[in-house]
């Protein structure tokens, strides 16, 4: 099945709804296209490593977790956000 788009002048092509579908393709999510050489290229939906994407969704939050550490210092969180907040109103 051969489908004609055109290039716009920023880059950019439509792939077409139909193709969207068939492939799986949503807004805003990555494509893959490999380049064959000559002038031929292929459009894709990529293949996610899940097992890549859970370590460097590991590797963020233990950045954030490092990056906050200083709050934590043997303190409840009571103490923290009464530090942060000020007096509670409720309290007095």
């Amino acid at each position: 099945m051969s489908k004609l788009s055109n290039l716009t002048v920023k880059g950019q092509v439509t792939i077409p709804k139909d193709v969207r579908d068939a492939l799986g393709l949503k807004p805003n999510e990555p494509v893959e296209i490999d380049w064959r050489g000559g002038d031929e290229a292929v459009i894709r939906k990529p293949k996610l490593d899940r097992e890549a994407e859970v370590q460097r969704l590991i590797a963020e939050m233990r950045a954030a977790s490092d990056r906050f550490a200083h709050l934590r210092e043997n303190r409840s969180t009571d103490e923290i956000m009464q530090e942060i907040r000020g007096d509670d109103p409720f309290l007095s």
